[in-house]
């Protein structure tokens, strides 16, 4: 299988950035904790706003990932904080 990564950009009003850089940092640890199948996760802060870095073990750890406990509790903890995602999904190339 070929290992998945995703490239994703958060924009947030930069008011609200460090209230939620504590869950999103809490998040990436239970993830590479917690998910075998998270091999990397990183978190990258531009200028304005916040980008992730993350690569998996293929597509389906990708979706075990984006459907599991982590993502429903980090999305539930920062419902409150008004945020646009979006992100691109990539094969890595050996």
């Amino acid at each position: 299988m070929a290992r998945f990564a995703v490239v994703a950009t958060y924009e947030i009003a930069p008011d609200k950035i460090d209230a939620f850089l504590p869950h999103l940092q809490a998040h990436r640890d239970r993830c590479l904790r917690d998910e075998p199948g998270t091999l990397q996760f990183d978190i990258l802060r531009p200028e304005k706003n916040l980008m992730l870095y993350e690569v998996y073990e293929s597509e389906a750890a990708f979706e075990a990932h984006r459907n599991g406990a982590s993502v429903a509790r980090f999305r539930q903890e920062t419902d409150a904080i008004e945020r646009k995602l979006t992100f691109v999904t990539c094969s890595l190339v050996d």
